[in-house]
């Protein structure tokens, strides 16, 4: 460990045991979890600057007004899990006229909640115990432990029942009803510190008439003298709406501003139902109340039989699965069934990692890739899913994970010899250790992808074996994506692909046409790209029709029109036939991914170069060192 992260470190640990002020507080204070999810899994508070003199007030008890900005636990939610609800009209306190936002605080001059204290993670063990879905909207499940298992009902009397490995059980959901939510659309995210960036934010959409609120998702909390913090502030429509209300707002103002939004989503009232346990025989031996909890004291761990998976996608089906750590059978949203594992950080990585990289790939790439998915997961928990009984699921939208089924003994050993090991920075704090497929031989800064104030950590830089300087720069971007032999470490991996390196993709114009007809333009005439990264990463799509003009904003809003293209890093061209009619749309371009920070097919290409998996995270994280976490 470098001796500024030293440093920080020991400055760090003396800011944890301040926490034992705020450990000591009563219980009272401290966020509690719904009938239907685990314990608390999120900080969700709403914070709204205040007007600038002169500015009207918005409906209501004036929705510009703010709330106090805290840091640490919300208030007792009334059902919703991980998000604190929404205040009443009337439930802002004013101030004067004039007030400005409160500055920005360190969490570290307050003292850090510990783990225990937020109950975001179970730590049990050292390490924290993460629940993700593997499954929802079931009517039943069947599953058997693989060593002797203990099943709670919970309730007043705490039923439980003991089980002997093998045996079979189904749990069947009768009487559900499903939860009523509401939602707010989301505008836009900010990283914490970047409070200019959420004031202009804020400004420029009550310019255009829309009353508009930020809120604090995420947490603040010490492990061992480190700082774990993926706070952000979510930038939201003030209306509360019903999700099929939001949904059509959210396309009225894609129609007006050419802005792509998603859903806040909270939960009003708690789903229901009565899970019903049978045995072998079909006979019904206990029913519980919203949720129960299966153990097996010695670690064994469950068969799941018919987990779905790939949902939405072409290679939907059902699996056979084996997990490691605890179940929960808790009802959904929906009022249907979910099935949780409750897994420690370690095992999950283990059904985890061989999901996101190749499994015969460099035991170095693997070690490096075990690291990043640690900071990954860790940087998600309460971000998402706040209105759902679990912090993660296991598909596509938070991370792959098969569980013991998926395991490779590669890259378990890959997280083994790495456990519990971060990414940080030299002020002592996690890294935000995100990472794509192929960076196409340039990696991208975070701001140009994602907005918000530059992270020191995320800075775009060539990804080429040997020196730099005899190479062209994405700066002449034709130039980049068309020079031979580029000794890019992702194009000298034994992994690479040509195809997803440097690429080509055409649309004829009726499908353009079709694609951004939710933008009102009528028939595209002209589209650009700029706004550039480093990489050459586009951050602005304009787009001109016979009906007017309008520009989309953010990397993946541009890959998303077209169906997800490969990556930004690329340049558009109109194609017409012999009389000048425009008869399609050429993409020309490199990489597969945002590009920020680890380039996961370089990854490989420098392991097999001779790098140390610490060596390689310290190129693509600007320095940043590997240091435990627990």
């Amino acid at each position: 460990m470098s001796p500024p992260v030293r440093h920080a470190v020991t400055q760090l640990l003396a800011a944890v045991l301040l926490s034992a002020c705020v450990a000591s507080k009563p219980a009272a204070e401290s966020p509690r979890a719904s009938a239907t999810g685990p314990a608390v899994v999120s900080s969700s508070e709403e914070t709204t600057p205040a007007p600038q003199d002169g500015e009207a007030g918005a409906t209501g008890a004036d929705a510009s007004a703010p709330g106090p900005e805290t840091v640490g636990t919300p208030g007792a939610s009334s059902g919703a899990t991980g998000s604190a609800p929404a205040a009443a009209p009337d439930g802002h306190e004013a101030p004067s006229p004039g007030t400005e936002p409160p500055p920005l605080e360190d969490p570290l001059a307050q003292g850090i909640p510990t783990p225990g204290d937020l109950k975001r993670l179970d730590f049990r063990g050292g390490e924290p115990r993460v629940p993700v879905r593997l499954m929802e909207g079931r009517t039943e499940v069947t599953f058997s432990p693989r060593g002797r298992m203990r099943l709670r009902f919970g309730g007043p009397d705490e039923k439980m029942l003991d089980a002997a490995a093998g045996t079979r059980w189904t749990v069947r959901v009768t009487q559900g009803s499903p939860a009523v939510l509401s939602a707010r659309v989301q505008l836009a995210e900010f990283r914490m510190a970047d409070r200019a960036g959420l004031q202009a934010a804020l400004e420029s959409w009550r310019e255009k008439g829309l009353a508009v609120r930020a809120q604090v998702l995420g947490s603040v909390y010490g492990i061992a003298g480190k700082v774990i913090d993926n706070r952000r502030t979510q930038l939201l429509v003030d209306e509360v709406l019903t999700p099929e209300a939001a949904g059509r707002k959210q396309a009225e103002l894609l129609r007006s501003h050419g802005v792509q939004t998603t859903l806040f989503e909270e939960v009003r009232t708690p789903s229901k139902a009565i899970l019903e346990v049978r045995d072998e025989a079909g006979v019904v031996v206990g029913m519980a109340q919203d949720r129960l909890d299966a153990e097996t004291p010695d670690g064994a761990g469950f068969d799941v039989r018919q987990v779905e998976y790939g949902v939405g996608y072409d290679f939907h089906g059902f699996e056979d699965r084996t997990f490691r750590g605890a179940l929960q059978l808790v009802v959904d949203r929906s009022g249907q069934l979910a099935v949780v594992n409750v897994v420690p950080l370690e095992d999950l990585l283990k059904g985890l990692v061989p999901a996101e990289i190749f499994a015969r790939a460099h035991s170095e790439a693997l070690k490096a890739q075990a690291v990043t998915a640690r900071g990954e997961v860790l940087a998600k928990v309460g971000i998402k899913h706040l209105a759902d009984p679990y912090l993660l699921c296991s598909e596509q939208h938070c991370a792959v994970y098969r569980g013991r089924t998926g395991e490779a003994a590669s890259t378990t050993a890959a997280v083994e010899a790495t456990r519990g090991e971060g990414l940080f920075s030299e002020d002592g704090r996690l890294v935000d250790s995100v990472y794509s497929a192929v960076c196409g031989g340039h990696t991208e800064d975070n701001d140009v992808v994602w907005g918000g104030p530059p992270d020191p950590s995320l800075r775009g830089r060539p990804d080429v074996i040997g020196p730099v300087g005899a190479h062209p720069l994405p700066a002449s971007l034709e130039r980049w994506l068309t020079t031979a032999n580029l000794p890019a470490a992702c194009r000298l991996s034994s992994f690479a692909q040509p195809s997803k390196f440097r690429w080509e993709k055409r649309f004829t114009a009726e499908q353009v046409d079709t694609r951004l007809k939710r933008l009102g333009v009528g028939r595209v005439q002209a589209l650009a790209l700029t706004d550039r990264g480093v990489s050459g990463r586009a951050a602005v799509l304009t787009v001109s029709g016979d009906k007017g003009a309008t520009q989309v904003r953010g990397e993946l809003n541009i890959r998303r029109l077209f169906g997800m293209l490969n990556s930004s890093m690329a340049v558009v061209e109109a194609e017409r036939d012999a009389g000048g009619r425009l008869t399609g749309w050429l993409f020309r371009g490199g990489g597969w991914g945002h590009g920020v920070g680890m380039c996961q097919t370089g990854a490989i290409g420098r392991a097999e170069a001779g790098q140390r998996y610490q060596d390689i995270l310290r190129h693509y994280f600007n320095g940043a060192e590997v240091a435990p976490i627990y």
